[in-house]
This record gives C-alpha cells, structure tokens and sequence, in this order.
C-alpha cells in the first residue's frame, strides 16, 4: 500500500527500469509519510558522489507546533541502495534524454521504501494516445456497465 504518489509520472514519462531505494528520515517524518503528509510532485534523483539523493520532495510536519526552528521541509534526503545500484543510476543519468523519478512511497515491513524509475519524458503525441486509450477503455466498461444493469 502506497502512502504518498507521484501521479504524474505514468502519464508524462516512459518508465524504462524500476528501483526500490530506502530513505534516510528524521523520526517526525517518518510519522508525517505515514500520515500522508507528503508529496512527490516535481521531485527527482540525482547520484553525486556515489550517493544518491531525492531532490525536491516536501514532507510536511507531523505536528507543526513541535519541529526544529531551522526544518527545512524540502531538503535533499539520501537514498540507500547498493554501490551497484547507485553506478547505474549514475550512468543512465548522465544519458541523453534519461532522468530519475520517484513514483511513491510506501512501507515494507516496518520501513518506509521509495520506488524510483529511471525514466524517458513523452513526446506530446505519446500524451495524446495515452488519453485515447483511456477513454476508450472507460467506454467500454460504462458499457460493460449498462449492459449488466439492463440483463438485471
């Protein structure tokens, strides 16, 4: 189960490969993610230093009377993946055309876990039949849908 998405991503970029990367948090924002209290939009990854982070990403306060005076709710926060991992990221991001997104955050177990995706953005027109194909598939279940209602 998904506690936070980046929703956008689906429909503005082609995902060519997924990872699973852990996530360096303080206490409280941890407490906010599972509260829901976060957001993806606009993030991304960047590998410097052979670490990788996720830029961008706002975690709001779990209970705005009790933080820090100097939180910062859209600091960089370190992603934990194995060496391996982090060469690779840093190899596809140095490619033309590629770029890092995160696409939600969720638990495993008892640790929160973020899915990334090493991604291709959408010409306009790739857009444009994402659309089509969703409404045509929204037709054919709301007549799926009638079809049933009138066999009742």
């Amino acid at each position: 189960m998904s506690l936070i998405q980046n929703k956008k991503v689906h429909f503005n970029y082609e995902i060519i490969e997924r990872y699973e990367a852990g996530i360096e948090l303080f206490g409280s924002e941890v407490k906010a993610l599972r509260a829901g209290r976060g957001s993806l939009d606009g993030s991304h990854v960047t590998v410097r230093g052979g670490e990788a982070y996720l830029v961008g990403a706002t975690v709001q306060p779990y209970q705005s009377g009790n933080i820090p005076k100097d939180y910062d709710a859209t600091r960089n926060r370190r992603l934990l993946l194995t060496k391996r991992e982090i060469a690779e990221l840093g190899a596809q991001e140095s490619k033309k055309g590629l770029t890092i997104v995160p696409i939600s955050v969720y638990n495993k177990q008892h640790k929160l876990k973020v899915e990334i995706a090493i991604v291709r953005g959408k010409k306009t027109h790739d857009k444009r039949e994402t659309i089509k194909k969703r409404e045509a598939e929204r037709d054919v279940m709301r007549d799926l849908k009638s079809l049933r209602s009138e066999a009742s």
